[in-house]
């Protein structure tokens, strides 16, 4: 259970922030960019569910709460220790139903003859954004991952990935499914 009585604390004046294990980084280390930038996907999912309602909105806050559970995982590096409390991992369960997610809103979508460009309806603009912000984040765990000295759940990095798969596929949805998605069109302005 989470409580805060007392929002500053002063103890990340010197420019640093505490894991959940206690453990002290630096603000702009690598594994505090990464849950960071998931944090920032997570406010760019809230600012698109302003535009969305429905099944969509349902599923954008269930993902809101995967975004806050994929940060807790990311700000509790496997220690090997012996812990107090089992840290909260993302799951397998919670990929697979983002893949039947994905696959619901995809169905009566028709298979895509261009690139999409951003935009659209206010909805879509805003899961694009949300989008962009997740494969960042998608890219920052990469990079954490790949350091020999980083533990990095590999169902945190294909969580990241199958969001950021949602997020194009929920964008074309609040395009009418697709009908109002704006296609790119190579060398149109040369």
């Amino acid at each position: 259970m989470v409580a805060l009585n007392r929002i500053y604390t002063r103890t990340g004046d010197a420019g640093t922030t505490g894991l959940a294990n206690g453990e002290r980084r630096k603000k702009h280390d690598l594994r505090v960019e990464a849950y960071g930038t998931v944090d920032e996907a997570n406010a760019a999912v809230g600012m698109a569910r302003l535009h969305t309602s429905g099944d969509l909105d349902a599923m954008l806050a269930r993902i809101q709460n995967d975004l806050f559970d994929l940060g807790a995982d990311l700000a509790t590096p496997e220690t090997g220790k012996p812990t107090k409390h089992e840290p909260l991992r993302v799951r397998e369960s919670q990929v697979l139903r983002l893949e039947a997610e994905i696959d619901a809103l995809n169905a009566p979508i028709e298979p895509l003859r261009s690139f999409v460009l951003p935009g659209g309806s206010p909805a879509a603009a805003a899961l694009h954004v949300a989008r962009t912000v997740c494969r960042r984040a998608e890219r920052l765990v990469v990079a954490l991952a790949d350091q020999p000295d980083e533990a990095v759940s590999p169902t945190a990095v294909k969580y990241l990935n199958r969001l950021s798969d949602f997020l194009f596929v929920a964008a074309r949805a609040a395009n009418g499914n697709g009908r109002s998605d704006v296609l790119w069109v190579p060398g149109q302005n040369r």
